[in-house]
């Protein structure tokens, strides 16, 4: 047994120097139980774990400390009880540290939150580290003797099972049947054979061989015909033992299945906050059903002079802060604090860019959630976690509660869902009922953000719930001079360039971009000059941005075969010279034959600022997207491909004036809904005779187009041939390249940011405030009552003086 003992103890030491890192509490700890045997004489391995165990076991069980003898109470106990005690957090402290941690926790660690209901400075992990072992610790305690319990079984396993040699049934036969050294024959789990010599006639090269067989039955008549013919008779033969024995594989293949529960044990005991999730109260299963919202206080450095583009939208929100902040002002006029605003509108335009600057300026809790977060695959999560949302809302009242993506819990109910017990019905019932039901605040404000206000549930969207629906479209010319002035504030640009020039030239250069079009502008303008290593951002990096969102990255190294570059330069002199001879069709600013993104070929044009459209309008607009198509036509008496998406955009295009806009004489002045891309039509609402009449007209309508196209075409044959052939030499042509070849476009136009803002009112927003809202987010104090109003008040009320 001594010599056993020394090798587990010297092959603990050393797999335990090769498991742990090199330094810290737990490699102390462990090398120093490994090697107390060397440091102490007359101690070992097995004393000191024994003596952990005792002290381990020698504590009374937690509320049986009176009915043990030795478990009096120390003074320096009690001391540390009582400061155990000091220390332990009141009832309104806890409430505020789950909601700040559940925050922190969830916006990946800020703001000193907890984590699974348990500080990180007093877990067992962290003091260990510090060289504090925190034998007082259960869940220590647990994986202590565990892994001790775990690291025996192995090592056991491994180092004390007796050694043997697998041998065949030939050498068996040979070396050792023919020679008498066998004494017995065990056959274990009938699966191996064990040869147990006799004594004193072991083979130098092992205790005991062994080998593997079939099935018994080949085994017994293997050996019957072996010794029959070795001539071993009667008492002579080799006696047979079958037994069982576990030998480790059972223990082994469970391994991985009892790792897989202890891990799923582990997490659900840590609760959320082991899986990177805000976790409160007790963890675990029972925490699941708690909100996963956060609390923002001075963790946004978005302010409001951040947000541009939306000056009407900025007004609404700083109105909402207004009546939690003096609803005296209100107040004595009759008036009630709205319950909440939803915001819509197209992606990219600022709605939670909005809320953002709303919680870094509200000077009140500002408590933020998505929408989906309230599902999960637990039924009764989503009401819970509602509840338990505006549980923390009014605690923390006055504040503002934002949902954002709102969409995904407050669908319209009863579309696809099999009756009325589905999990996301349950959620928007529950979040009906908190939002104007019986246990309502009226000192929280909700707000909620949304893309698609089409398919929310017309309940969700009633005055009550969401009074105000403020919408936040793309911004005009006048709107993205001023956003374009908030993201070139940190830019670096030339010393010749002043900031509020250029944007007002940019803003006239994107029409229809939303604000989160104009950063990406921006940014890839500054990634364009560092990718040139320019010293600052000049136009041309600004223009190279415009192309780069709208048309894709440019594609210089592409392979074109001359044909196919020929019918692309063709194919957009069409469109150019279409667009240039056609009154309505939008000004053409760059044609290109370099392939960018999906096309071959690209052209930007400088669409007007323009929200209503008539029929000509229209038919300009389609006869200069056929422009392509017709001059391949012309021109190579073919047709290719390459036209795919100018013909989506014409039946598109022609689809909407016949189905939507009623301006076809024959389907009359009707208008229904087209369906949604991606969007599933069981039926259609109209008749088969209308949809058969819809599709001729549609087809008359683009084959009308078409012909006027040929026929402009036809005529300026000379001027697309021109443009075609500058293109196959010059590969990208400006407006000053056409008009040079075209002459002056017949038609006037606008092109600068002072023609298009001319006769608006102005060339800025208008951003002041009104005087109710001048201190907006400061409280006021009370106006000191001057003696004419205190005698004027006394007299209306009939007091004495």
């Amino acid at each position: 047994m001594a010599h056993r003992y020394l090798r587990l103890s010297a092959g603990c030491r050393s797999l335990f120097r090769l498991l742990l890192p090199p330094s810290g509490a737990p490699t102390r700890l462990v090398m120093s139980l490994t090697t107390a045997g060397q440091v102490e004489s007359g101690r070992s391995l097995l004393i000191d774990l024994l003596g952990a165990y005792r002290r381990l076991s020698s504590k009374p069980p937690k509320g049986f400390e009176k009915y043990f003898r030795d478990s009096q109470k120390t003074p320096k106990n009690s001391e540390t009880e009582a400061a155990a005690k000091e220390s332990k957090p009141s009832n309104a402290q806890r409430a505020s540290e789950r909601s700040s941690g559940g925050g922190g926790g969830a916006s990946g660690g800020g703001g000193g939150g907890k984590r699974g209901g348990r500080k990180e400075e007093s877990h067992w992990y962290s003091r260990l580290q510090k060289g504090d072992v925190p034998w007082d610790d259960k869940e220590f305690r647990m994986f202590f003797l565990g892994g001790v319990t775990f690291w025996f079984t192995v090592t056991y396993y491994f180092l004390f099972r007796d050694g043997g040699r697998e041998v065949t049934w030939k050498d068996f036969v040979n070396n050792y049947l023919s020679k008498g050294v066998v004494d017995r024959l065990e056959v274990i789990n009938k699966r191996f054979v064990k040869v147990v010599f006799s004594p004193g006639k072991t083979p130098v090269d092992g205790q005991y061989v062994w080998f593997n067989i079939g099935s018994v039955d080949t085994f017994e008549r293997n050996l019957e015909t072996a010794q029959y013919e070795l001539g071993i008779e009667g008492e002579n033969r080799l006696p047979v033992v079958y037994s069982t024995e576990s030998d480790g594989t059972f223990l082994l293949s469970m391994l991985p299945t009892v790792l897989i529960i202890g891990f799923l044990l582990f997490m659900l005991r840590r609760g959320p906050a082991g899986t990177g999730r805000p976790g409160r109260g007790m963890g675990g299963l029972f925490s699941v059903s708690e909100t996963t919202a956060k609390i923002l206080k001075d963790e946004v450095d978005v302010k409001f002079k951040d947000v541009a583009g939306c000056e009407e939208a900025k007004l609404e929100i700083m109105e909402f802060v207004n009546f939690l902040k003096n609803p005296k002002q209100y107040q004595d006029l009759g008036a009630k604090i709205p319950k909440g605003a939803i915001l819509t509108g197209p992606p990219g335009t600022g709605k939670t860019l909005l809320a953002k600057a709303t919680a870094g300026e509200a000077n009140v809790p500002f408590i933020t959630v998505n929408g989906s977060e309230f599902l999960e695959m637990f039924v009764g999560v989503g009401p819970a976690r509602v509840r338990d949302l505006f549980v923390m809302a009014r605690k923390n009242a006055p504040c503002i509660l934002f949902i954002d993506e709102i969409d995904a819990v407050g669908r319209k109910r009863g579309r696809g869902n099999f009756g009325g017990q589905s999990e996301q019905e349950n959620t928007l019932n529950q979040l009906l009922v908190e939002m104007d039901g019986f246990n309502t605040a009226t000192n929280v404000v909700v707000l909620a953000g949304t893309n698609r206000p089409d398919i929310l549930d017309p309940a969700l969207m009633r005055p009550g719930r969401f009074d105000r629906q403020i919408y936040i479209g793309p911004p005009d010319i006048k709107g993205r001079a001023s956003i374009f002035k908030v993201h070139l504030r940190p830019l670096k640009l030339q010393a010749d360039m002043d900031k509020d020039s250029l944007a007002k030239k940019m803003a006239a250069l994107t029409p229809g971009f939303s604000g989160a079009d104009i950063a990406n502008v921006c940014n890839e303008a500054a990634l364009i000059a560092a990718r040139h290593l320019s010293d600052a951002i000049n136009q041309k990096h600004f223009e190279q941005a415009v192309e780069r969102v709208i048309g894709g990255l440019e594609k210089k190294t592409q392979v074109l075969q001359p044909e196919e570059k020929k019918t692309v330069a063709y194919h957009e002199a069409g469109h150019a010279v279409a667009g240039w001879f056609l009154e309505h069709a939008d000004p053409l600013l760059k044609v290109s034959i370099i392939p960018r993104g999906k096309g071959l070929g690209y052209a930007q044009y400088l669409p007007k600022e323009q929200y209503l459209y008539t029929k000509e309008q229209l038919l300009d607009r389609m006869c200069m997207t056929l422009g392509g198509r017709v001059s391949e036509e012309i021109f190579f008496g073919r047709i290719t491909t390459g036209a795919q998406d100018d013909l989506r955009k014409v039946t598109q295009s022609a689809y909407a004036q016949i189905v939507q806009f009623g301006m076809n004489a024959k389907v009359g002045q009707v208008s229904f809904d087209l369906p949604r891309q991606g969007e599933m039509v069981l039926e259609k609402p109209y008749s088969e005779a209308t949809a058969r009449l819809i599709d001729t007209e549609v087809r008359t309508l683009i084959s009308e187009a078409y012909q006027r196209t040929q026929q402009l075409l036809n005529d300026k044959k000379a001027e697309v041939e021109k443009v075609a052939q500058r293109l196959l030499e010059k590969e990208v042509l400006d407006k000053n390249d056409m008009v040079e070849l075209l002459g002056k476009r017949p038609f006037a136009e606008k092109s600068t940011y002072e023609e298009f803002v001319e006769g608006t009112g102005g060339e800025e927003e208008d951003t002041t405030l009104p005087e109710g809202l001048k201190d907006w987010n400061q409280e006021r104090k009370d106006r000191e009552e001057t003696q004419e109003e205190q005698v004027a008040r006394q007299i209306s009320g009939g007091m004495p003086f």
